[in-house]
């Protein structure tokens, strides 16, 4: 099992992302992914989930400006992010628990800096 994530970068604030996380070695269809992040000298804080039944929840500093979405035959989800603000700067990773074991992709960093 591996999950990827990309489409990190620099933007300015104000400006919109697009994040994705690849899964691959098992089907999408079965599991939740989860976002986190990290910013420099912090701890890793959830962000935000998507279950099998595409309900989502979001942590409070970011609902309202994010969204996620799933796409099950790309064996993809994504994270949409809007309204950047420079404290959402930081290393964004996607996670899923399968067969009661924790996955963790490689991160994708998000700066947001005029």
């Amino acid at each position: 099992v591996q999950l990827q994530a990309s489409g990190g970068g620099l933007v300015p604030p104000g400006d919109s992302l697009r994040l994705s996380c690849a899964l691959s070695g098992v089907n999408l269809d079965y599991y939740a992914i989860a976002w986190f992040r990290q910013a420099p000298g912090k701890e890793r804080d959830w962000v935000s989930c998507i279950n099998s039944a595409e309900n989502t929840h979001y942590s409070d500093s970011v609902k309202g400006r994010f969204t996620n979405s799933r796409d099950n035959a790309r064996n993809t989800v994504y994270l949409q992010m809007n309204s950047l603000k420079p404290e959402d700067t930081a290393v964004y990773y996607c996670s899923a628990i399968i067969l009661s074991r924790r996955y963790w992709g490689k991160g994708t960093q998000v700066t947001v800096s005029s």
